[in-house]
Order: structure tokens, then sequence, then C-alpha cells
């Protein structure tokens, strides 16, 4: 087995651990496990930390061990939070943690036959049964109110400054998680729980429960990675538009690579230690090419290609490359008309848009019309042609000429036309019925 806490001390992902933690890993193969939040179907990039510390157990020799927080997802975790969330429904966890699984499989191997193969487990699937004597009587009396008043999430939340106060429901949640890291210790001999340095207290709580119901000598280990950040102090994972999903539906693949190919220099080298398997000595060498030349940016591009293909796929990467290279003026027309809709759309979604009815490319249409009367791509016929005459013009790539007929062969996925007016100034043209 490799050592699985120095992998992920030199990637800058260790913010505390238990003590002993280290050499009890290299001495035993055991289980860890990571806690993730079924509120979505999908996984957003905030919980790529934990799952690259799964998968990095995982190849290290050891057992990963992804838990649905189907339970606690119908409590809310107070951690970070100034307000109670909603809860959800049994149907609706179902309904996202087959959304995570099949994610979570491109990253862990659920389907070999060695000790060190993953699993997924739901925590509503053994809280379910548990009644509320039950629950106080087993795990609440082992546990005092003075140690789950200490934690730091709770502080906050029921301090002076919070105004929402915190329910019984949320304060519960230590127990809750606490039994869960007791239940796989039990039943998945699960000696470690990872999670982010915000998950501190809540992680301790399942040592403490551990030790104090089944015996002080019981090894029970945890360990967090640092909140990831970004240098100018925004959050991390977040646009303008809101989360980076790993569903292209959500965000789609381009959107994704354009997220990673755009960080800082500074992110990028940490970034690339946290979210890639690439080798320490690997890692360095690009660092110092970086260097020599940032403004190739061969960091960032190397971060977006090798996570996006993990979590789409190559020909996704490549896709989302030949889209970079048609914004920035490289790409072709063999490359604009391989671009589907919905990554078409995306590229373009800020530039100036007009539509135009089909029936006028039936016997083709002047492109002086066009891109004067019929769109407006240009204020006057004079206009256009002055610039056509240039060779400013070009259509879906192409350059063209004042003689040239638009027709329905124009059409990119059978409904757009691509105008650039000298060379950055798009307009897309939408055909409809």
């Amino acid at each position: 087995m490799k050592n699985f806490v120095e992998e992920l001390r030199w990637r800058g992902m260790i913010h505390d651990m238990t003590p002993e933690t280290e050499e009890y890993m290299l001495k035993n193969l055991t289980a860890g496990y990571v806690g993730i939040d079924p509120t979505a179907d999908s996984l957003h990039i905030g919980h790529l930390v934990g799952v690259m510390m799964l998968k990095h157990l995982q190849m290290c020799g050891h057992k990963p061990i992804a838990l649905v927080g189907g339970a606690t997802g119908m409590i809310g975790d107070p951690s970070g939070k100034s307000q109670e969330r909603n809860l959800l429904t049994e149907e609706s966890l179902r309904q996202n943690e087959n959304g995570l699984k099949k994610q979570l499989a491109k990253f862990l191997d659920f389907d070999n036959d060695q000790p060190n193969a993953a699993i997924l487990v739901n925590n509503y699937d053994w809280m379910k049964t548990f009644s509320f004597l039950e629950f106080i009587r087993e795990v609440g009396k082992h546990l005092t109110v003075n140690y789950m008043m200490a934690k730091d999430s709770v502080k906050k939340r029921i301090s002076a400054e919070s105004k929402s106060g915190m329910s019984f429901t949320e304060f519960s949640y230590q127990l809750v998680q606490g039994y869960d890291f007791l239940h796989l210790f039990q039943h998945h001999d699960c000696h470690l729980q990872m999670g982010g340095s915000d998950q501190w207290g809540n992680i301790t709580t399942g040592t403490e429960l551990i030790r104090r119901k089944l015996g002080s000598d019981q090894e029970a280990f945890a360990l967090t990675c640092p909140l990831i950040t970004k240098a100018d102090g925004t959050k991390f994972g977040k646009t303008e538009s809101g989360n980076v999903w790993l569903d292209p539906e959500k965000t789609t693949p381009y959107e994704f690579y354009q997220f990673w190919l755009n960080v800082s220099d500074e992110d990028a080298e940490k970034y690339i230690k946290i979210f890639t398997l690439l080798s320490q000595k690997e890692i360095q060498k690009l660092a110092e090419e970086h260097k020599e030349a940032p403004h190739l940016r061969l960091l960032q591009k190397t971060l977006a290609r090798e996570i996006t293909i993990r979590v789409h796929s190559e020909e996704d990467y490549e896709t989302a490359l030949s889209a970079t290279e048609i914004l920035f003026g490289k790409g072709t027309t063999e490359t604009l008309r391989r671009l589907n809709e919905k990554t078409l759309l995306t590229i373009f979604a800020g530039v100036p848009q007009s539509e135009i009815t089909r029936s006028k490319f039936e016997s083709g249409i002047g492109i002086l019309d066009f891109l004067s009367h019929e769109t407006g791509v240009f204020t006057s016929n004079g206009e256009a042609r002055r610039m056509l005459k240039e060779n400013g013009v070009s259509i879906n790539k192409d350059k063209i000429s004042e003689d040239y007929l638009l027709t329905s062969n124009d059409l990119l996925n059978n409904q757009y036309i691509l105008v650039q007016k000298g060379k950055k100034n798009y307009f897309l043209i939408k055909v409809v019925s």
C-alpha cells in the first residue's frame, strides 16, 4: 500500500487529522468514507475535493465508501450555514442518489472484485428504522450536551449574532453523523472519516461516539482537507450563473472546460495538485515550464484537459477545445459545423441575435440583403458592401464576397448562421419556420 497521508500532504489536501492516522493506515488496509449532500441529482465541483480524497484512498490500496446523506439530508447540516435548509422527500433523495452514483463511477472503481472496491451507501437505509426513543437511548446518552454545544458550528448558530437560532433538528445533526461513523465502523470495518475542514466537529463527534460506546481502545480516525479558496478571495466553484456542475445538462462541457481554463496562475498551481492524478514530478515540471512562458497558460490547459476528460469524455474535451478556438478566431468552418446546438448557443450566448424565416432560403438570399435588411447586422447595404470589399465579413468562419448567395446548406445544425464582422464582432442568426 502507498502512503495515503503522504500523497494528500504533498498535494496540499490536509488541514487536520487525528494522531496516529498515518501510522495506522500504513499498517492496515482499511475503509474510509466521505459524506455527500444529496440535495441535487448532480455533484458540483465543490464536491470534487472529497471525491479526489476517496480516489487517492482507493489508489493507495484502501476501500473508499461514498456515503449519500439521505437521512442527514432530511435534517440539514448547520456547518457553515446561517439558516435551516429545505428538507427532502425520500423519492427525491433516491433520484438524487442514482445521479450521484453515475458520476462517482467516473472516479471510483465500484465493480472490481478486490477488497478495496468502492461502495455507495445511504444513511437513510439504517436510520429509517430507528425510533426516536431507541436513538436517544442507544446514541444520545453517550454524548453530553456540553460536548455538543462546544462545537464551532453549534456555537455560531446559537450566538447572539445569529437571528435565526438553531432548531433541535439541526442540533441533532452531529449525533446522526456520528452514528454514521459508528455504523460503518461496525459493519464495513471503516476506521476513517474524511471531509472539509468545516466538518471537523461533526467528524470528531463520530470518533468520540465510537470510543464511548465500544471502548476507549477502538481505533477511529478523522482527516480533513482545507476549504478550497480562490486567490482573489471569491468563492471557489461559483460563476455568475451559479454552481459549476458535473452534469452536462446543468453545466455544458464547454462551460466546465472554460472554468478551469480561466483560473489564475496561482490557483492553477494549487488546483492541478488537488484535481488531477498527475504525479509530483510531472506537476513540478509543468510548473517550471509555465513560469518560463506564462502566456501559454500550460498549467491551466493541462488542468482543464485532465479534469474535463475525467468528468465528461475525450470527445467532449475536443469539442470544448474546438469551441474555444472558434471563439478566439482560430476555428474553421469544419470545427464550427461539428458543434452541437447546445455548445454553439453556450459559446455565443452573449452575442447579438436575430431571426429570419426559413422560406427566405428556398431560392437563396443575397448576402447584402441578408446582412442589412433581413438581420440588421449592418445598418445599410452601403456599409455592408464596404466591409465585404475589405474582406471583413465571414459566414460560419468563411470569408465571403458581395456576390455570395446564402442557401439552406449554410445552416449550422439546420437552424443557425454565424456572422462575423471584423475580428471580434459576432452575430448569431436563428432560422425560424
